[in-house]
């Protein structure tokens, strides 16, 4: 080696390698915002989960069958492409952290809304507006994180901010266990939403320390065009949004089918009690954690369309052994809802790097948005099939229409680009 190479070598920081190399490499700033988007997704997880843990008590309370317990889920996701695509016009227009707020301020007052509901359709209502600050959050805060991720690390960095989902739902588990073990049915389920006032306190810290990226403020700034639905049904953005849509439909119609009716089918076809169940969630959410971060950390090793192939065919194939597994084999149950939980969830880690990359700074919010939204809306049509299907098919043969969802994906793939190490423009 000669001196030159020597002393440049010498002069050269060394690379960051370290497990948390994509945290340190966001910067002050950037990990603020990572605390807010991480936070928000988490108490948006939380609030969600209040329902579908409650689902059981909820149906004795207004004595509803399994179609209309089903419908409230699908009218939450369906008014939350409405609020997510709404968020994401927000995004654009009036910046980031403002919109993020607003969608936290939304879902938790909603969600508190629904603890005081005197019957069936009053809480359906409240759950619909529920959906709108619900439908918002991850598109803006995702957006938020990226602008400040570099392309080496995006994939890991918002695969970390979908972790928070994980933690939301952990939480809302362990609340859900103590409240329904200290408290009788007809009260507990109020008292589950009530606890969604959790999230008020985290608007008090993005307000004070979480800034909107400082060249995508720029950059959103030196162009006169802002967020708006026609734009991204424009040129090459139309086939972008048209099959960003079709994959997010597909994902989300898989996840959403799962994340509704395994606690009801933990209860009625494999008679666990409450502490049983949250013990069998409590396999499927780790694996989720953990697959939420190998899935950011693949994403960008494998590339975003790999990443959704390969966890793509994983999670079909989990929803079938899941569903299949022999009566009274409640171990085998234990054990396969870690892969299960793990393989569902690795599949999103890639969405918030792939749809941001997808689109430009003007229109990132509203793209991102209302592809994810969207799909989330049309998706959700499948919990309420499953609901009117269990009476004939039971929940678990039900459960299998999740599986179609997942197909669906892959078959969106073949009309997006792959996005690995773009810069966001």
């Amino acid at each position: 080696m000669s001196t030159t190479q020597a002393q440049s070598k010498q002069g050269e920081l060394p690379e960051d390698t370290g497990a948390f190399a994509w945290l340190r490499a966001l910067g002050p700033g950037g990990r603020r915002a990572f605390g807010g988007a991480f936070g928000g997704y988490a108490l948006d997880s939380y609030d969600y989960f209040t329902l579908p843990l409650s689902m059981v008590a909820i149906s004795a309370y207004f004595a509803l069958d399994n179609g209309q317990t089903g419908l409230l889920t699908t009218v939450t996701l369906v008014v939350s492409a409405v609020g997510g695509a709404l968020a994401g016009i927000l995004a654009d227009r009036i910046g980031r952290v403002k919109a993020l707020m607003i969608t936290v301020i939304t879902y938790a007052v909603f969600t508190v809304a629904c603890g005081f509901a005197p019957n069936y359709e009053t809480l359906m209502v409240f759950r619909a507006l529920q959906g709108l600050g619900f439908g918002g959050e991850w598109a803006v805060g995702a957006i938020l994180v990226a602008e400040y991720a570099g392309p080496k690390h995006r994939g890991r960095t918002l695969g970390a901010v979908q972790s928070a989902w994980a933690a939301g739902w952990a939480l809302a588990v362990i609340v859900y266990t103590l409240v329904f073990e200290f408290l009788d049915a007809d009260t507990a389920w109020r008292v589950m939403f009530w606890t969604g006032a959790l999230p008020a306190l985290l608007v008090i810290y993005v307000r004070r320390h979480v800034k909107d990226a400082p060249e995508a403020a720029a950059r959103r700034s030196a162009t006169t065009e802002r967020g708006s639905f026609g734009a991204i049904f424009k040129g090459d953005l139309l086939r972008t949004t048209l099959f960003a849509t079709l994959l997010s439909t597909g994902v989300q119609g898989g996840y959403y089918t799962l994340a509704t009716w395994v606690p009801t089918y933990l209860k009625t076809e494999r008679g666990l009690t409450v502490v049983g169940t949250g013990g069998y969630l409590a396999f499927l959410i780790s694996g989720a954690f953990l697959g939420y971060l190998t899935g950011g950390y693949l994403t960008d090793r494998i590339g975003r369309k790999n990443n959704i192939t390969l966890f793509a065919a994983l999670s079909a194939a989990g929803i079938l052994a899941y569903t299949n597994i022999p009566s009274g084999a409640n171990g085998l149950l234990l054990v396969l809802g870690f892969p299960l939980g793990f393989c569902m969830s690795a599949i999103f880690s890639g969405f918030g790097s792939f749809l941001s990359e997808l689109y430009p700074t003007a229109v990132r919010g509203t793209g991102q948005g209302f592809t994810y939204n969207s799909g989330r809306a049309v998706g959700a049509f499948l919990p309420t099939l499953v609901g009117f299907l269990s009476d004939s098919w039971g929940v678990g043969g039900a459960l299998i229409l999740g599986a179609a969802g997942y197909a669906l994906a892959v078959m969106a793939l073949f009309g997006l680009p792959e996005t690995r190490g773009r810069e966001l423009l």
